[in-house]
């Protein structure tokens, strides 16, 4: 599938749902590591809790088709999730902010497994810069112009404070950064033709904290 035809496909797909195949992906490669070679909406749906129905309605977004009573084979399943997610191809991002979110994230090999390659990271702090942390260089951020014609890349990981989250992420578009994995808790400010993708774990905690407290947890 052309890159054009797959941007096609997965902006009619609705977000909900492309959040949920990675999780479909992770469970056929346990039940492939378990030998199974078949697996149906029914087995995926006891893995991830998830209803069957909305599982075969999410998998018929994917270029895949089941056989009565046997179920979509475990390999192409794998094969086209992994295609259709973009997980196949290596995508270089630069990331922004080496504490210890950004440094957790560069000792994070496992995301090259999800297509994602940290080429190079960048931070002002002098202890840090002109090291090598996972094989993976660190610039100051001076520097990121420069390297930005060195390197092809078109992400950008914001994982810097919150007072120059914004600042920084200027820097990026203008600097030709195309999409943004934004970790901070700010909600940055870009031109409409960038990509943002906000994951930010403090919204997280707050979510899981509220929801111990109406459980009635203390």
């Amino acid at each position: 599938m052309s890159s054009l035809s797959q941007n096609k496909e997965m902006s009619r797909v609705p977000e909900p749902t492309l959040r949920r195949l990675p999780w479909y992906l992770s469970n056929v490669k346990l039940l492939k590591q378990r030998g199974e070679r078949f697996v149906s909406s029914t087995q995926i749906s006891k893995e991830t809790n998830i209803d069957a129905s909305q599982i075969a309605k999410d998998l018929s977004y994917v270029n895949i088709s089941g056989r009565t009573r046997v179920g979509y084979e475990v390999d192409a399943l794998i094969a086209v999730l992994e295609d259709f997610l973009g997980f196949t191809n290596l995508h270089k991002a630069f990331l922004f902010g080496v504490g210890s979110l950004g440094g957790a994230l560069l000792r994070d090999s496992g995301l090259s497994h999800f297509g994602l390659e940290i080429v190079a990271a960048f931070d002002i702090n002098p202890d840090l810069v002109g090291t090598v942390l996972n094989g993976i260089p660190i610039f100051h951020t001076d520097e990121f112009e420069r390297k930005m014609q060195e390197y092809e890349v078109n992400i950008g990981v914001l994982t810097v404070p919150i007072e120059i989250a914004q600042s920084i992420t200027d820097k990026m578009v203008a600097g030709g950064i195309k999409a943004v994995w934004n970790f901070t808790p700010f909600r940055i400010r870009v031109p409409e033709d960038i990509v943002v993708q906000n994951t930010s774990l403090y919204a997280h905690l707050a979510v899981m904290f509220n929801r111990l407290n109406f459980n009635g947890i203390e």
